[in-house]
């Protein structure tokens, strides 16, 4: 199936996502979601019941801090967003693929493009921005896909593998998005 002829669906998390997620997290046998996503960052593992409670207060503000991705009903990952500084408009934002079905078929750049164009366009935030690590190619090369670019590189400052990689900070102002 090509991502063009796919429905991809934003939306705020049911129970029965919180569920589906944990099972990405978890329980799946293969975690290569992980390989990827943060992983210099040690996570605890929770309960079920923990991993439900803990998102007890999620969606609450102006901004939504997680979202679930569905193609044709079928789950494929995770958007969310964090504030960097709020005073400044300054949200970080970031995609999780869980669903290996939908790696490499531009499913993740559609997904991440329809989450930077509904901040942008229901909000008043000034930018944008990603954090990454120099090892994860496809999440530097969907951020450039939508418009960000490099704005910060740390040196050696991740540890993956007992490998080092630099830390990548990429972000998009408003009017860049505006001028697409």
């Amino acid at each position: 199936m090509k991502e063009q002829e796919s429905k991809i669906m934003l939306r705020e998390p049911t129970n029965k996502d919180l569920s589906e997620i944990y099972y990405w997290k978890y329980e799946e046998e293969k975690q290569e979601a992980k390989k990827w996503n943060g992983p210099y960052i040690e996570e605890p593992h929770l309960t079920k019941d923990e991993f439900h409670q803990s998102f007890q207060n999620i969606n609450k503000g102006e901004v939504p801090s997680l979202l679930v991705v569905k193609v044709d009903g079928e789950f494929m990952g995770t958007l969310n967003s964090y504030w960097v500084d709020k005073n400044t408009d300054w949200l970080e934002i970031g995609i999780v693929i869980y669903n290996p079905e939908f790696w490499n078929g531009g499913y993740g750049t559609k997904a991440f493009r329809m989450w930077v164009d509904y901040l942008f366009n229901h909000t008043s935030l000034h930018r944008l921005g990603i954090s990454t690590w120099s090892g994860n190619d496809r999440m530097m090369q969907v951020a450039r896909k939508v418009g960000m670019v490099e704005e910060a590189r740390i040196r050696e400052a991740r540890i993956v593998d007992g490998q080092r990689y630099d830390a990548i900070k990429m972000g998009i102002l408003r009017n860049e998005w505006e001028n697409q």
